[in-house]
């Protein structure tokens, strides 16, 4: 792909970018203080000046709610979410490397399609369409995005295997942006282009579903609330490795930066499969040393033992 645009060491697309991401942050900033208001600790402590004196429920709706929230999750009565994370927490939900898996997946599953996604209307406009039919064509591909990762996170659920979804939608852009890497795509017909940037970037995200397999496999109110935290800072940061992959020194056809996307889409597919048997095998295990006990010593170990959230032989991981 070529494009033309530079200012200093940032593209032009990068720079919106970057202006749009701090509009957005900024949202997400307001939006934030608003929760943390409208948000009360647990379902036994709904009434303040924001939330209304009363409160929302009944006595007999909080003891529903109570009951079936412990049932459900019995790791949900350790904490609520005014109680502060203190150093000692941080640092055990950090080195909690049954969950690195999932940090890495997040840093790079994204790489490979978002760095055309940036660059998406300075194609379209070199391929020469016009503004407003520029504007108009970038439609197509974001409902086919919308459309796609819904159907992929619902598959997910029925299915019950949340990593095959991930690798399939590595598998959807890879042909395409193998295509893009081998042809040059400014020599082809302008249509044709368009077709295949839009069949690229209608690829099932599958961001909701690792936010809940993360949230899954961390088993504490302590872990989950770190983990959401580490696994959105990989997702960021994967935004920044995309936005510097297409380089001055690669122009017009930027073959490297191509190449560099289609091995990580590439690497993605290795890692959602290591994810996968990583899971597996630690499952194993804990079956191999949960059968091995006697229903005493399993008794035994539910009341007396100090393993907390994912560390606990009881629990198995989701994958």
């Amino acid at each position: 792909m070529a494009f033309s645009h530079r200012s200093g060491n940032l593209t032009l697309p990068v720079t919106l970018s970057l202006e749009l991401t701090a509009w957005q942050g900024l949202l997400t900033f307001v939006l934030g203080l608003i929760a943390f208001m409208l948000m009360p600790p647990g379902p036994c402590q709904t009434a303040n000046w924001a939330r209304g004196k009363t409160g929302w429920f009944t006595e007999r709706d909080e003891t529903i709610m109570v009951n079936r929230i412990i049932r459900e999750d019995p790791s949900k009565s350790t904490m609520h979410n005014r109680q502060p994370i203190t150093p000692k927490l941080l640092w055990h939900s950090l080195t909690d490397y049954d969950l690195w898996p999932l940090y890495l997946i997040g840093l790079t599953f994204q790489t490979p399609m978002t760095t055309p996604t940036q660059y998406l209307t300075l194609s379209l406009k070199q391929l020469g369409f016009g503004t407003i039919k520029t504007n108009l064509l970038v439609v197509p591909s974001t409902v086919g995005h919308i459309i796609t990762m819904l159907l992929f996170t619902y598959l997910a659920e029925v299915v019950g295997q949340l990593w095959i979804f991930g690798l399939l939608a590595q598998l959807w852009a890879l042909p395409f942006l193998s295509y893009i890497y081998a042809i040059d795509i400014n020599s082809i017909n302008k249509w044709t282009a368009f077709g295949i940037m839009t069949v690229l970037l209608s690829y099932p995200s599958t961001h909701a579903i690792q936010v809940g397999w993360n949230s899954r496999n961390s088993n504490s109110v302590r872990s989950r609330t770190v983990s959401a935290a580490i696994y959105n800072m990989a997702c960021q940061s994967s935004g920044i490795i995309a936005s510097n992959i297409y380089r001055q020194d690669d122009r017009p056809r930027y073959q490297r930066g191509n190449r560099i996307l289609v091995s990580l889409c590439v690497l993605n597919v290795g890692i959602y499969a290591f994810a996968k048997v990583y899971y597996v095998l630690r499952n194993r295990y804990r079956d191999k040393v949960w059968n091995s006990m006697t229903e005493d010593q399993r008794i035994a170990y539910l009341t007396a033992t100090t393993d907390k959230g994912n560390k606990r032989l009881d629990f198995r991981f989701a994958s």
